[in-house]
């Protein structure tokens, strides 16, 4: 069980007009908290999770993903770049070219996970 949770193997269940949908983590670009709802995205599709950000924040700990905001959690492993940008915060290009923000707060978090 430990080996399919690092290797993301562990589905996430999520709804999209009103069908529920097991997507695997690995799929998952980013996490966003909106308006008391939790938004899953993918590389073109947005889904609707009901599991609060830190609960999901703690069920994804020993994977690739990090909290990059207070409403947002990034899988490091869809980032395609990243670069410092203003106020000592950092931009993540992800590979969907997508653009997202770590903010100041939690820039040394990221550093530790990628070694720098």
């Amino acid at each position: 069980m430990i080996y399919a949770l690092k290797e993301g193997q562990e589905k996430i269940t999520v709804l999209r007009e009103g069908r529920f949908v097991q997507i695997l983590p690995k799929d998952i670009y980013y996490f966003e908290a909106v308006d008391n709802k939790v938004f899953v995205y993918l590389e073109k599709d947005v889904y609707e999770c009901k599991l609060k950000l830190y609960e999901l924040e703690q069920r994804f700990a020993e994977m690739d993903f990090f909290r990059a905001t207070k409403s947002t959690i990034v899988n490091l492993s869809r980032v395609k770049s990243l670069s410092p940008a203003f106020n000592g915060r950092f931009e993540l290009l992800m590979k969907n070219e997508e653009k997202l923000i770590v903010s100041r707060q939690y820039v040394p978090g990221l550093k530790a996970k990628l070694g720098l």
